[in-house]
């Protein structure tokens, strides 16, 4: 485990990941209302990544990519942004939004199977408990939901093969020194993701051209700074602070959020399931980052 204050740090990160992420899944209802989904993931990545860019050089921090940088950064940035947005994209087509990020949520899970292949992490047993409780969570969402997924086996596909391209990209994030690379990093990894996403949009999208409310476009650009920019800079600040098991298996919380602030602001259900998924992600999260205090003896 890493030392007090770094844990500290990194459960203060995941308390404002969780609410960034969380509450943007019900916000994509009311963005796509107008705009499609293509046209919505290139303007949040353009925005997302000319603030971030704007914030790291107001910060003075080097943009310039160390020439051995490269290979990484642009797999971390393929697996972790281009991939990720374009296969949920994909997925919400065929599936519910809601169902789809259940899906694209399963990343601890692959993460679990493709670590220690990558970085050599022993899984312990807090570790295999915390994943049974994670892997109980999904299947109380999706379960009630399986005949929605037997229908669009190609949803499923897109929002599995999403969570399995995050685990590849947080893979390729964790065992790179990265050089004192700070937010520039994550400005290079949105960056670096538009041309693929652009790919997508051209072989994808409708093309049918409308003018926006005032309400989605105000929307899409919040989604852009806080979400997209905040976000992702906090979850790579995560994956940096804790053990690379630990960091994927904190993301949990994140659909769960989802559903509730869904019900806040978009009046969808909220039943026994969801609330029993809740508790698997609350003791899957405290089996993972709360490592119980030594015990000490007298003699």
């Amino acid at each position: 485990m890493p030392d007090r204050s770094a844990h500290t740090r990194a459960l203060t990160l995941l308390a404002l990941l969780t609410l960034v992420w969380g509450t943007n899944w019900p916000l994509f209802s009311i963005a796509m209302r107008e705009f499609s989904i293509w046209t919505f993931r290139v303007i949040v990545v353009i925005i997302a990544g000319a603030a971030l860019f704007a914030v790291a050089r107001l910060r003075r921090e080097r943009l310039r990519v160390p020439r051995h940088l490269w290979a990484p950064l642009l797999w971390a940035s393929f697996f972790n942004i281009a991939i990720w947005n374009i296969l949920t994209a994909a997925a919400v087509r065929y599936i519910p939004s809601g169902q789809a990020a259940v899906l694209a949520y399963t990343m601890p899970l692959w993460f679990a199977l493709i670590s220690p292949l990558f970085l050599r992490e022993r899984l312990g047993g807090r570790i295999l408990a915390a994943l049974a409780f994670g892997a109980a969570s999904v299947a109380l969402l999706a379960v009630p939901n399986l005949r929605i997924y037997a229908d669009a086996p190609l949803g499923i596909a897109c929002g599995l093969g999403a969570g399995l391209c995050w685990a590849l990209g947080t893979v390729v994030q964790k065992r790179t020194d990265w050089a004192g690379m700070g937010l520039s990093l994550t400005a290079w990894q949105i960056a670096l993701s538009l041309p693929p996403i652009l790919v997508a949009s051209a072989i994808f999208a409708d093309w049918v051209w409308i003018v926006p409310s005032w309400t989605s476009v105000l929307t899409t650009i919040y989604i852009a700074l806080i979400p997209m920019c905040v976000g992702t800079a906090t979850w790579f600040a995560i994956v940096g602070l804790l053990p690379a098991n630990v960091a994927a298996l904190s993301s949990i919380v994140v659909p769960i959020v989802a559903m509730v602030s869904g019900r806040l602001v978009l009046d969808e259900p909220l039943g026994p399931t969801q609330i029993g998924a809740l508790a698997c992600t609350v003791i899957a999260l405290a089996l993972a980052l709360f490592k119980p205090a030594p015990s000490t003896r007298t003699s």
